[in-house]
């Protein structure tokens, strides 16, 4: 097998790895390899990319609707904004991650929400594409209306405890004084922990093992780990704001010597640097 990178295999991997290879055996996947397989599509930070073009688009109808209807799912309860990161942007896969519009995305998660926790059925949802295909297909002004066959009951839908217990407090403040004594304080050198990546972070891939100082001690809250999948019966952790010497990040660095980044971090990912 050929020596390359974690970073030559991601590459590859966009949209798929371009190598003619079915369920291969243990011994061909070496642990580069998967890693570059484990690695989330939505971290892209340090990844080689190709020239785009960006300008300014007005976002179009459904794109504003599809944007709602995600807040509305969170402000009701339904789920968390870790949530919705995690099926619109992991869960999704590296091709459709890279080969659907944004807000593309945003309405495959949508439906995959609802239909993982029982709000919908997956062939109710079949069914009612179907219908409005054949309404578009049929033409008219109102196409596109949603048209409701009903209204369903709103006491018996299932909230989440962020939505009881947020309610009229705010995130993160529903989580003041659930974590202890936070375990770093300003000034605090540390090194970002370099944990496997399994279906989901927010913490870049780009900063694992790199050493930083704690500028704030921020808030408390539940990891992404934990908020991703809905698991909030777990206990909060403080999270910090990380300042890094991009000297100490990128291998060369061409900037300023001085020249610095900061990112939100969780407890979890980080230990004191010895």
């Amino acid at each position: 097998m050929a020596n390359n990178s974690m970073g030559d295999f991601v590459s590859q991997l966009r949209p798929a790895l371009h190598r003619l290879q079915d369920w291969p055996y243990p011994d061909q996947i070496d642990h580069t390899l998967f890693s570059a397989f484990m690695k989330n599509p939505h971290d892209v930070g340090g990844d080689p990319d190709a020239p785009a073009i960006f300008e300014e688009k007005e976002e179009e109808a459904w794109e504003l609707n599809t944007f709602v209807t995600c807040e509305v799912l969170g402000w009701r309860g339904i789920w968390t904004s870790e949530e919705r990161r995690r099926l619109g942007n992991v869960d999704v896969g590296r091709t459709i991650y890279h080969g659907f519009p944004y807000y593309g995305r945003w309405v495959w998660a949508i439906a995959r929400c609802l239909v993982e926790k029982d709000h919908i059925t997956l062939r109710e949802l079949l069914e009612r594409v179907d219908e409005v295909r054949a309404r578009v297909a049929a033409g008219g002004v109102d196409a596109l209306s949603a048209a409701p066959r009903s209204v369903g009951d709103p006491t018996t839908v299932s909230r989440n405890r962020h939505h009881i217990e947020a309610l009229g407090k705010g995130d993160p403040q529903r989580f003041d004084g659930q974590a202890g004594a936070p375990r770093f304080a300003v000034g605090d050198r540390v090194r970002v922990r370099d944990l496997p990546t399994i279906f989901y972070t927010r913490t870049q891939e780009y900063l694992r093992g790199k050493p930083a100082t704690i500028v704030e001690v921020s808030y408390e809250s539940l990891v992404p780990e934990d908020e991703a999948f809905d698991r909030e019966e777990q206990k909060p952790q403080w999270f910090y704001i990380v300042r890094f010497n991009m000297t100490d990040v990128w291998d060369p660095y061409a900037g300023a010597v001085g020249d610095t980044l900061q990112a939100e971090i969780s407890e979890l990912w980080l230990q004191p640097l010895g």
